[in-house]
């Protein structure tokens, strides 16, 4: 198995670093638009009453069936000498970071896909690039240009632009009406606050971990986390259709595809491009998320979208600018990969 692994990596190095990256963006894009799309599908093939595909599921099930693929492709790194080094901040470093990305971020997500569209969620969730702009200057002195404090503003107006408008055009003036439209993004604004302060946690404490032993206990942990949550705020019977063939079936897909090959195929792009590249890709997922609801969902942007998210797309471009001129960052690329892990947001746990 592990001569397989090496024979099939060694292929896909000999390939360009950068089409690695930009088949990641488009597996991360549709995420979303899958995650909900599943969730659909279950409540066409209800059992007793009940969508054995519902988002507990799929994020509990999706994380299992990740830890697997990862552990194929990185369980190598579960030896010592991978983390016999680590030191007792490193570990608490570890599992908060794992805990905030692996299994908060992913569960406020997929609860915010149940209650708002697909669309909603790509743009309001770049709210994290500027929080973790303004949080690596004011926590850990990062230096940062006049670009990219630009760009994050302009993205956070854009952001704003797409809830207040969108309320006012659909005239939801009632408390009820309000909170049923705005919890969702509500949620996902709270998902990238979580993703951001785990940036910030990674950038900090996590330098000397191995990108492939960070993913895997980040996913198994995440996965552990999240079930006993879930248990004690839903109860018992909440995952009694866990184990349904149904389930998994479409799981097992999911979780090789948008989980564990999209982030591999994002590992194997950041160790061989340059810091612009990869930056300029994880700029495109929203786009990629937004022609995936459409294409998946057949989600059309409101007028609200079309607005907000040209001005988050204006914002990302003008971030890209002062990214370029900023290009003397990422000397670490282990360290970088951890990084853009959680910076590009929510891919699919």
């Amino acid at each position: 198995m592990t001569n397989i692994s090496n024979k099939a990596t060694n292929l896909f190095r000999r390939l360009p670093a950068s089409l690695f990256l930009w088949i990641a963006v488009i597996i991360f894009g549709a995420a979303n638009a899958i995650t909900k799309r599943l969730t659909e599908i279950g409540a066409e093939n209800l059992m007793d009453g009940r969508n054995p595909i519902s988002f507990c599921n799929v994020l509990f099930v999706g994380n299992v069936c990740a830890a697997l693929v990862l552990f194929l492709i990185y369980g190598r790194q579960l030896h010592p000498s991978y983390w016999k080094h680590l030191t007792k901040k490193d570990w608490w470093s570890l599992f908060g970071v794992s805990i905030l990305s692996g299994a908060l971020a992913p569960a406020l997500i997929f609860e915010a896909l149940a209650r708002t569209q697909a669309t909603n969620v790509v743009l309001i969730s770049r709210l994290e690039p500027p929080l973790v702009l303004a949080l690596s200057f004011f926590i850990l002195g990062e230096r940062v240009n006049l670009l990219q404090v630009i760009g994050a503003v302009v993205s956070f107006i854009g952001i704003c632009t797409i809830v207040i408008l969108q309320t006012l055009l659909e005239n939801m003036m009632s408390a009820e009406g309000f909170l049923a439209i705005g919890l969702g993004e509500l949620l996902t604004a709270i998902g990238a606050v979580s993703l951001a302060i785990a940036t910030i946690l990674s950038k900090k404490s996590l330098d000397n971990i191995s990108p492939g032993f960070y993913s895997l206990f980040r996913t198994v942990l995440g996965g552990i986390v999240f079930f006993f949550i879930a248990l004690f705020i839903y109860g018992e019977n909440h995952f009694m259709d866990v184990l349904s063939p149904f389930l998994w079936q479409w799981m097992l897909l999911y979780g090789a595809v948008i989980v564990a090959l999209g982030q591999s195929f994002w590992f194997i792009g950041l160790e061989g491009s340059p810091s612009s590249k990869i930056s300029l890709a994880g700029s495109f997922i929203p786009i990629s998320g937004i022609v995936a609801a459409y294409l998946v969902l057949g989600e059309v942007p409101s007028i609200a979208q079309y607005v907000g998210g040209g001005i988050v797309v204006l914002g990302i471009f003008i971030s890209q600018i002062g990214i370029r001129k900023e290009n003397k960052r990422l000397a670490n690329r282990e360290q970088s990969a951890k990084q853009m892990d959680n910076e590009i947001g929510f891919k699919g746990i």
